[in-house]
């Protein structure tokens, strides 16, 4: 029978030296990880093959969470487990570009003195050992100049939060805001569940491989020229067009690929069943159901 493992320093020390929280795209390691060495989280971990790499999430809100940033436009990594420092240390974004690294910005241990806070604390019988935090997601994303830039998003399962969850997502926050990042916090007020639950449903084609440019463009163009055809009927008419019966998964996956980059913006709402429409709506509107992609944040 195994035995529950809990954080200790010396739990600690080993993700540091296997190097957790380092590299970039497919050599990033998480902080925390899906593994039996880790101690169990409290939410429903997931792993997920996406951009080259392994992602490993601790909760259904995670999913979520990286469901709605997979729709981000110019999206080029993502963090997840995210470690932030407890020391003054150089701009979190010089790990992905070039000359970020000149200016020193507080760390956490700062911060919370600042800001009047109990820094979190692991403790080891009588001694107390300083707590790395983290964020959930990270997401790198190129900017309308051609540089890059970060958007920090913490997922909640509820609103409704303790004083001392509270105070750490203040800390976490603040440490992001004096970088100039902005932070998201995500919890299941922010969205409708019905869209969350569509893009769960297509993540395995959203995540997949990255269709080809004429596949993308033949599933924009049939579902433009056949607005409230049942989604089966849509599917089966891409499925003939690229070849009959053993291209459906390739049907599928350009059609939600569309629809995942916004070249589509079809209604999330929708339910699940096959003969249920695909009903377009404005590019507003699309923004407007992913809070990622509308900035939309719980307060603390």
């Amino acid at each position: 029978m195994r035995t529950e493992k809990h954080f200790t320093p010396g739990l600690l020390e080993r993700f540091r030296r296997e190097g957790r929280g380092t590299g970039t795209y497919s050599e990033y390691t998480p902080w925390h990880r899906v593994s039996r060495g880790d101690p169990s989280s409290k939410g429903r971990s997931h792993l997920i093959v996406w951009m080259n790499r392994q992602r490993e999430l601790l909760s259904d809100q995670e999913w979520g969470g990286l469901n709605f940033a997979g729709l981000v436009p110019g999206l080029v990594d993502l963090a997840e487990q995210f470690p932030i420092s407890q020391d003054s240390a150089s701009h979190d974004l010089s790990r992905w570009q070039i000359g970020c690294g000149l200016t020193q910005f507080p760390g956490t241990l700062e911060i919370a003195g600042n800001l009047g806070i109990k820094h979190p604390a692991l403790k080891d019988g009588d001694e107390t050992h300083v707590w790395t935090s983290s964020t959930d997601l990270l997401l790198v994303i190129r900017t309308q100049r051609g540089g890059l830039g970060l958007l920090a998003v913490s997922c909640k399962p509820s609103s409704a939060l303790t004083k001392r969850a509270k105070e750490l997502l203040r800390l976490e926050k603040t440490y992001w805001n004096l970088r100039g990042v902005e932070w998201l916090l995500i919890t299941p007020e922010q969205y409708e569940k019905s869209v969350g639950l569509t893009l769960r449903r297509s993540s395995p084609w959203g995540f997949d491989e990255p269709a080809e440019i004429s596949e993308i463009q033949l599933a924009c163009r049939v579902v433009r020229s056949a607005p409230w055809h049942a989604f089966s009927d849509i599917v089966q008419h891409l499925t003939d067009l690229l070849g009959g019966a053993t291209h459906r998964h390739q049907a599928q996956r350009a059609l939600w690929q569309s629809i995942w980059r916004g070249l589509l913006p079809v209604d999330l709402r929708r339910g699940w069943r096959p003969h249920h429409p695909l009903s377009l709506i404005s590019q507003e509107e699309f923004v407007s159901l992913n809070p990622i992609l509308a900035r939309r944040s719980a307060c603390t």
